[in-house]
Parts: structure tokens; C-alpha cells; sequence
């Protein structure tokens, strides 16, 4: 039985502590909470007893209850200081991604990793969809890879609640090509089994933020009066799980869950494009999008022997009455001219061979089963994995800094190399 100490109690981490409360009970026990607010942390306590620290008492609760696992979920920019000092004291870590926000954090965590245990727990690996991609291309289906486009699109109900939290300061997240896209580069980063070298990018907020505003707003949702006739305006009283854990708990930190999208203090974009050159000669061409009318992802891959694509939609169209549920699901693609539909498509077509659909394999739960299966990794461990979907620190960085330096050629208008200013991978 192993002692797991949770930093970090807002909703991400309620996937690992429930884990540990159900299915995986037998491997290990929560033992110690720490956070910035008392309140959260009694929820979560739900009468268990367990040790409560307040952040400053991080180091403090890892000497005096020694749990054997830390378990990060805390804001982007603070990850690194926990994983390091739980790191240093010989402590397995689980982090959610992103692994950190800056090259800085990247240089720490990289030193303070060398003897440690570290998993990056990059969920999208497992889907049974991506998992098939990477089957797919270590088998050499179409080649050699020679580039890839990715277009990866969030609609207006997950899209916007980016800019209600935390997130929208890119101080705080690094902006969506770090918090967001590092999924998606390091899902690339993984299918090619390549290194990023140069990095090039543009981006703008076109539609949320202060300058968009579509006329007077209300600073917040909660006592707005709008929820239910603004499709951007959430009501956290209505969601019990977010009234529990922000709306009754602001009193301790002053944290408001629920602010206008369109409100000033948006510094993060909404519109991104980024190209990148791996050391292996592949490119890679990519674009994301946080106010598109339904939500899902496209990736096709060129290689010497052919083109593989795969293209997901997660959510067909967005209503205004759903914010701000996230369900999503996924059933096959039905035909092509049919309209949008919920489902997943893989096509592989060789060269001089007409197209053909690849069966993914289907699982129950979240993305397709794949939380299951990161579950599985995160608590059990896998002997043996030949796609190697187990992430750790230099995946982790590795994804982290393709965002940063998307952000730095962003900021100058100029390529990055990865290998100069500090943005090292290893």
C-alpha cells in the first residue's frame, strides 16, 4: 500500500483521489492534502480524517507524513516547485500536464529528475484512436514520416472556459500552446519518435478578451442574472460539483471560477498557428482554435509510402444551455456526406492503393477507455508497453518547450532553435 499525498484540489485531481477510493484501493490510501484553501481541502476530506496542509507547508507535510507518492494538480505555474522539492526528497510524483510553463521550470525539474520517479500524465496517448496512430506508423504503414498537419479546434463551451479561470492570465498558464497544446505536441512528439528542433508561430485573441466585447458586460456570472440566456455566462450555483468546490470556497482565497470572458485582463490567444522542424526532417504544421462551433481534432500524416489521417469529432455543436458541461463521447464517423456527427475515422492509403478504413479498438469510459488505461499505468505500472505510452520528464519538457518557444517567436516574429537561449531538452 503506497501513501499518496495530493497538492492541489481543484476538480483535475478528483480523477486520481477517486481512483484511490474505488478501483485502486487495494494499491494505496490518501494520507495528506495540501492546498491554498481550507475549504476545498475539507471537501475532499469527506470525513476521512486525512493530514491538511496549506501550500506554504508543502515541505512540512512531505517530512512529516512521508507518502511515498506526490500527486500535482495545482495551477501550471506553480507545478515545478512541487515536483521539485518532492523530487529532492525522494518522492514518486504524478503530474498533470503541463509538466511546468517555462524553460526555467523545464531546467529544474530536468536536474532535480535525474534519480527520480516522474510521470506526466499526457491521458491522450491512451485513447485507443492515437494509440492505433502510433501502431500504425512504428509498423512503417506509410514510410517514412515527412510532415504532419494538425488542426485541433475547441468550441465555445470548452473553448471559453479558458478564459473564465486562471488560464486567461498567461502568466499563471502560458497561454493555450503551453497548457493546452502541449497535449497536442507531445502526442506528435510521441507518433514520430522525433526530437523538435526550430519553432515558428503567430497568434492573436480575436475573440474573446476586453476588445471583443459585444457591448456592457457583468464582471463575473454568479448574481449576473444572464445564466441561461448568455451562452457564455456560467451559473456556478446551478453545477453542485463546481458550487462545492469554487463558488462556496471563494471566501478563503478570493478565486472567482466564473469570470466574463469577454472581461479586460485576457492575455492569453484564442487563434494560433505554429510550425515546427523536427531533427529527423519532419515538419510539422499546426493550428488551434478556442471559438469553433464544435469541437474535435484532424492529423494527417505524409510519409515516403503513403498518408494516414485521422479525424475526430468530439462534439458535434455546442448549446447554449449545456455550458458548462464537458461530456463528450465518441461513436464511428458516419458517411462523408452525411451532416457533422459525433465519431472517430482513421484512413490509411498507401501508395498506387485505393483508401481504406482501420478499425480502433473501443473501450468504456473516458476518451474512449484510455483513462482506464492511464489509471492503470499511474497506479499499477506496466512491464511491458511497446508503444511506450508511459510519459516522464523529458516527454514532459520536451512538450512544454515547443509551446515556449512558440510564445518567444510569437513575441519577436522570428524562428526559435530549441537548442539556444535555454530551451534545452534534456
Amino acid at each position: 500500500m503506497r501513501r499518496y499525498a495530493f497538492v492541489g484540489l481543484g476538480h483535475r485531481a478528483a480523477t486520481y483521489f477517486d481512483a484511490l477510493l474505488g478501483d485502486y484501493r487495494d494499491l494505496g490510501v490518501p494520507v495528506a492534502l495540501c492546498d491554498t484553501n481550507p475549504a476545498r481541502m475539507a471537501l475532499y476530506d469527506r470525513g476521512l480524517g486525512l493530514a491538511a496542509y496549506r501550500a506554504e507547508d508543502f515541505t512540512l507535510m512531505l517530512e512529516k507524513e512521508r507518502p511515498d507518492v506526490v500527486v500535482v494538480t495545482t495551477p501550471d505555474f506553480t507545478h515545478h516547485h512541487y515536483v521539485c522539492a518532492a523530487l529532492d526528497r525522494g518522492r514518486a510524483v504524478v503530474v498533470e500536464k503541463p509538466l511546468t510553463t517555462t524553460a526555467e521550470g523545464c531546467a529544474a525539474i530536468a536536474e532535480s529528475a535525474r534519480d527520480g520517479d516522474l510521470t506526466v500524465t499526457f491521458n491522450y496517448r491512451y485513447s485507443p484512436r492515437n494509440s492505433e496512430v502510433k501502431r500504425l506508423l512504428r509498423e512503417g504503414a506509410i514510410g517514412t514520416v515527412t510532415s504532419v498537419h494538425f488542426e485541433w479546434v475547441l468550441d465555445t463551451m470548452h473553448g471559453a472556459d479558458y478564459f473564465r479561470r486562471w488560464h486567461r492570465d498567461k502568466a499563471n498558464s502560458g497561454g493555450l500552446l503551453v497548457h493546452k497544446a502541449t497535449h497536442h505536441f507531445d502526442l506528435v512528439n510521441w507518433w514520430l519518435g522525433a526530437v523538435p528542433r526550430t519553432v515558428y508561430a503567430q497568434a492573436d485573441l480575436r475573440f474573446y478578451g476586453g476588445d471583443n466585447a459585444p457591448g456592457p458586460r457583468p464582471a463575473r456570472g454568479h448574481g449576473s442574472g444572464l445564466a441561461g440566456t448568455d451562452p457564455f455566462t456560467i451559473d456556478l450555483a446551478a453545477h453542485p460539483r463546481l458550487k462545492e468546490l469554487y463558488l462556496d470556497a471563494e471566501h478563503e482565497d478570493g478565486y472567482l471560477r466564473d469570470q466574463d470572458v469577454f472581461a479586460p485582463g485576457v492575455t492569453i490567444e484564442d487563434n494560433m498557428s505554429v510550425l515546427v522542424r523536427y531533427d529527423d526532417r519532419a515538419l510539422l504544421t499546426y493550428s488551434l482554435n478556442a471559438h469553433a462551433p464544435w469541437e474535435g481534432y484532424r492529423v494527417a500524416f505524409n510519409g515516403t509510402e503513403g498518408r494516414l489521417e485521422l479525424d475526430v469529432v468530439e462534439r458535434e455543436w455546442a448549446a447554449p444551455e449545456s455550458a458548462p458541461v464537458l461530456g463528450k463521447g465518441a461513436r464511428r464517423l458516419g458517411p462523408a456526406d452525411a451532416d457533422r456527427v459525433r465519431g472517430e475515422r482513421i484512413v490509411l492509403q498507401r501508395h498506387w492503393e485505393p483508401a481504406r478504413e482501420v478499425a480502433i479498438p473501443t473501450g468504456s469510459g473516458g476518451h474512449g477507455g484510455g483513462d482506464r488505461l492511464l489509471l492503470d499505468d499511474v497506479f499499477r505500472g506496466t512491464a511491458t508497453d511497446p508503444l511506450g505510452r508511459r510519459a516522464g520528464a523529458e516527454d514532459g519538457i520536451r512538450g512544454v518547450l515547443v509551446g515556449v518557444a512558440a510564445n518567444r517567436s510569437i513575441d519577436s516574429g522570428r524562428p526559435v532553435h530549441l537548442a539556444d537561449g535555454g530551451l534545452h531538452l534534456a
